[in-house]
């Protein structure tokens, strides 16, 4: 993996987001209002004593799961059209003003609710990858039961894996004994593709 340090702080909150369900072990860290709270509030996009309800929890989810689909096809994987449109839905329900203050410009919610300005500063960050070429790096692993987001810092941008010893070198074993298994039995088809 890359040195974290090395990880734009934009780059990495949406990273982290996505992360918050590992699909691999069926992992979900936010399983509650209360856990997205925490999360929220940890990385300062949410106010301490601000109160999420249920709806927000689901909300929150999709918008995790459609960035998902999102960076698979920065990673060249076919996008989940679905997975991308409930994200587009959602987001058509949090409009985003752009403001500017002496430090900069940032996306900011135009509605007061809790959710909505953690949304806008996720949002936000979005746009910081964007408009520092980074976001195209924020690619998730073309293992199929994997799917975990990593930085890819790359020269060429080709990483395709979160992690070349893990789900790399598996995928690689793979399908290096599909091949030998194809050779013993004589067949002289095209290696199959698997991501």
């Amino acid at each position: 993996m890359s040195d974290d340090a090395a990880v734009p702080p934009a780059v990495r909150l949406v990273r982290d987001f996505v992360n918050t369900y590992e699909p691999q072990i069926d992992e979900e860290a936010l399983t509650t209002p209360d856990r997205l709270h925490d999360w929220l509030v940890e990385r300062r996009l949410l106010a301490a004593d601000a109160r999420l309800r249920p709806a927000d929890l689901q909300v929150a989810t999709t918008v995790r799961e459609g960035l998902r689909a999102v960076l698979q096809g920065h990673a060249d994987h076919p996008v989940d059209p679905v997975a991308r449109d409930r994200l587009n839905r959602v987001l058509a329900e949090f409009p985003v003003r752009l403001t500017f203050a002496e430090d900069g410009h940032r996306l900011a919610a135009t509605r007061d609710a809790p959710l909505d300005e953690a949304l806008a500063r996720l949002l936000d960050a979005v746009r910081s990858c964007a408009e520092d070429h980074t976001w195209t790096r924020l690619k998730v692993c073309a293992r199929d039961t994997c799917r975990w987001a990593f930085y890819d810092a790359s020269r060429n941008q080709a990483r395709r894996w979160c992690s070349m010893a893990g789900c790399g070198n598996y995928i690689k074993m793979k399908r290096a004994y599909a091949a030998r298994k194809r050779r013993a039995a004589g067949g002289a088809s095209a290696p199959a593709r698997e991501a």
